[in-house]
């Protein structure tokens, strides 16, 4: 074997080992991250919390005795009970299933809606933060456009012009979350496009497409985790409101702001009707508000033990 032949071997080894060395400390590092968010106890519950409303959603026509909306009028508002443990509406839909696959969509709605929005901001905030001039100045200045109006009135703006529906209120929530991400992503990309390897990068003529890709992206998705995980919680309560206005997910699917607002006309003779709904939607804004500021304690290096 000839020297050269030596030489290449020896230099696949080394990589090898050096991938298999790189791999080991992802490992080692998600392993303490996740250590430090079970250490966290409140973080904890809420993950426990919406592990429940997931099981929840899943298991809803096994858990509930009757279909969401199967209509009984002789049983309308009927008290809670062991039959109907939340009590009925007014055409006498057992409000305990309503409750149940309302999960489904209102968790559908809140992942969707900040995963399109995480998604746009990360484009945005790419071109923005990696190419200067023109591009970026329109960029940024849309950004302040709609970040000027209060998200809450962007959502019902745009689902007023859209319609209501999963399709409507999903791109009307997501649309609220690109403008603050989009800055995020822009000044975190700013801060690492000067660095030695992306330089390098250049230097051996890759494309800024693939540095944005396979260099930059992955190095600010720890902040967009935080970003992502720390607006779920805003999420449900955008849907419910624009639910509750009449602008979101409509009668009969049983989403929580739509029984909120099919029940706010009867609160004073059955408050049953927006107890049960309301404390699901406020379980589950908490429970997404305590395991985003879990995941930002375990990803932010300056907390250390």
């Amino acid at each position: 074997m000839d020297n050269h032949s030596i030489m290449s071997s020896d230099i696949k080894a080394e990589i090898t080992q050096l991938k298999k060395d790189a791999r080991a400390a992802r490992i080692k590092d998600l392993k303490e991250k996740w250590h430090r968010f079970c250490k966290n106890r409140t973080a904890l519950a809420g993950l426990i919390a919406i592990l429940a409303l997931t099981l929840i959603a899943i298991l809803a026509p096994y858990l509930s005795k009757y279909s969401y909306d199967m209509v009984d009028p002789i049983n309308a508002y009927a008290s809670p009970s062991r039959e109907h443990p939340f009590g009925t509406d007014a055409v006498g839909r057992d409000l305990f299933s309503r409750i149940l696959y309302g999960a489904r969509y209102s968790l559908a709605i809140a992942l969707t809606s900040q995963a399109v929005g995480i998604i746009l901001a990360i484009i945005l905030g790419s071109i923005a933060g990696f190419f200067t001039g023109i591009i970026s100045d329109l960029i940024m200045r849309f950004c302040d456009i709609f970040q000027s109006i209060p998200a809450t009135l962007m959502a019902i703006l745009i689902s007023q012009a859209m319609g209501s529906g999963f399709f409507a209120t999903t791109i009307a929530l997501a649309v609220t979350t690109v403008p603050s991400v989009t800055r995020v992503a822009r000044s975190l990309i700013m801060q690492i496009r000067g660095q030695d390897y992306i330089e390098a990068g250049r230097a051996i003529t890759c494309s800024e497409t693939r540095l944005i890709v396979q260099h930059i992206i992955p190095n600010i998705i720890p902040q967009i985790i935080i970003s992502f995980t720390g607006g779920l919680s805003g999420k449900f309560i955008e849907s419910a409101s624009l639910s509750y206005l009449g602008l979101g997910i409509q009668e009969p699917l049983p989403e929580w702001g739509a029984i909120l607002s099919s029940g706010k006309a009867y609160l004073r003779y059955y408050p049953h009707l927006v107890v049960a709904p309301g404390i699901f939607i406020m379980l589950a804004a908490l429970a997404f508000n305590l395991v985003g500021d879990g995941i930002r304690d375990a990803l932010d290096p300056r907390l250390r033990d």
